[in-house]
């Protein structure tokens, strides 16, 4: 065994002060900024507790102990600091303000949400983004208990496999978009964040058990996507995504229990689930997806005479869907197919592991269309309810994530 693997192993059966100690230096000076709102004019400061207002270039244009009155203005891409008398104002800036939480338990703050680390009101062309930037390990906090849920003492592992993995995704993110006013954003097309509010005590307790782990391959922080239930078997990126790359540590893998016909993640509410489309639900969907695609897509139109899966993935998912209507076939690939087969609502497919069962009428349309499904997501990496599965059986962080990620390596943060 790798002796840095060997470590890794060892301090994650430590004692949390103890792994702390030893790893704590692995993520010091990483911050994270993440999105947490865009407003077109104005942003009105809010904290809870003491709090500061600085420029770029770190002066103080305002503090106080009270919640505070002042806003941040933009125009074009400049913006400046207002008093709530608007008796005091900052001079125009293109650089972003700071908003600093001041003592012992301050926190500034967004709408209802409290935050750690301080706020960053960017101005761009069209908006005021609103940043929290902060420290890797406190973002955690806020991600953990909102991808994974409050779970129960016999799923600790699970907890802390999440924390891996979400540290890995955003320690990837962090090198990607260093050049950009943000690393992250705080929804679900990244992860979802939810600051203080959020923070769960054995969310907490998992993220300081693995402070600075991540999972590696050749050396490299790898991206370690994660899902909620793939309904017995996991998806190759090349499966799920348009220039999906499949790596050696990412690919398709069982989630069956070993001599059983169950699966780890069974206990999912949405391991098995059907969707049935009457005639004017499918036919709207499909004249949404054809407006927003335009193309070939935009020749779909009038009725749906019928519905077939021309190419079936590797997993068993539905790799591409023709859809054979009135203005001709709307072939919808992927992930995509989740995106496409909406209701106005807005409610994505749960996943592209599913069979149909058309209805034809008289008229030879579709007057219903019937998706039987399994999974919850896009299938790719580790399976939340797969993981939670193998926690309550007993298995350990290291055995869930070789389980998702075969191959990765558990190491500190390089």
């Amino acid at each position: 065994m790798h002796p840095v693997f060997l470590h890794a192993l060892l301090a994650l059966s430590a004692p949390t002060g103890a792994l702390v100690a030893q790893h704590g230096d692995a993520v010091l000076g990483r911050s994270v900024r993440v999105a947490v709102a865009s407003v077109p004019y104005e942003a009105p400061l809010a904290a809870r507790g003491g709090w500061a207002l600085r420029d770029a270039w770190g002066r103080v244009h305002a503090r106080g102990r009270e919640a505070p009155t002042w806003r941040i203005e933009r125009r074009n891409r400049r913006v400046r600091a207002v008093s709530g008398d608007g008796m005091r104002a900052t001079a125009w800036s293109d650089e972003p303000f700071t908003m600093e939480a001041d003592g012992e338990g301050a926190r500034v703050a967004w709408g209802n949400h409290r935050y750690r680390g301080m706020l960053l009101f960017v101005p761009t062309d069209t908006a005021i983004l609103v940043v929290n930037r902060l420290d890797l390990e406190d973002y955690l906090r806020g991600v953990v208990p909102l991808e994974i849920g409050v779970r129960s003492p016999n799923e600790w592992a699970a907890v802390q496999a999440q924390a891996i993995a979400a540290r890995s995704f955003t320690v990837v993110l962090l090198q990607e978009r260093a050049r950009q006013a943000y690393d992250l954003t705080g929804s679900a097309s990244d992860q979802v964040y939810g600051g203080v509010d959020a923070e769960h005590p054995m969310a907490d307790e998992a993220i300081a058990a693995t402070t600075g782990m991540v999972l590696l391959s050749g050396g490299r922080v790898v991206r370690a996507p994660y899902h909620s239930t793939c309904g017995g078997q996991t998806a190759a990126p090349s499966e799920v995504w348009r220039g999906g790359k499949d790596e050696s540590y990412l690919r398709s893998v069982s989630d069956g229990v070993p001599g059983s016909d169950r699966s780890w993640c069974d206990s999912s509410p949405k391991y098995r689930w059907d969707r049935t489309f009457d005639r004017t639900e499918l036919e709207d969907a499909v004249a949404r997806y054809a407006r927003t695609q335009g193309g070939g897509a935009a020749q779909g139109g009038g009725g749906v005479r019928g519905a077939r899966i021309v190419q079936q993935t590797r997993s068993g998912r539905a790799g591409t869907l023709v859809l054979d209507t009135d203005g001709g076939a709307v072939r919808l690939t992927g992930n995509a197919i989740r995106y496409a087969l909406r209701p106005s609502s807005g409610l994505i497919l749960y996943s592209t592991y599913f069979s149909l069962e058309p209805v034809i009428g008289r008229d030879g349309r579709l007057v219903q269309l019937t998706l039987h499904g399994r999974g919850n997501g896009h299938g790719v990496g580790m399976c939340q309810w797969g993981a939670i599965g193998r926690a309550r059986a007993g298995h350990d962080v290291r055995t869930i994530l070789s389980a998702y990620f075969p191959g990765a390596q558990l190491a500190p943060l390089p």
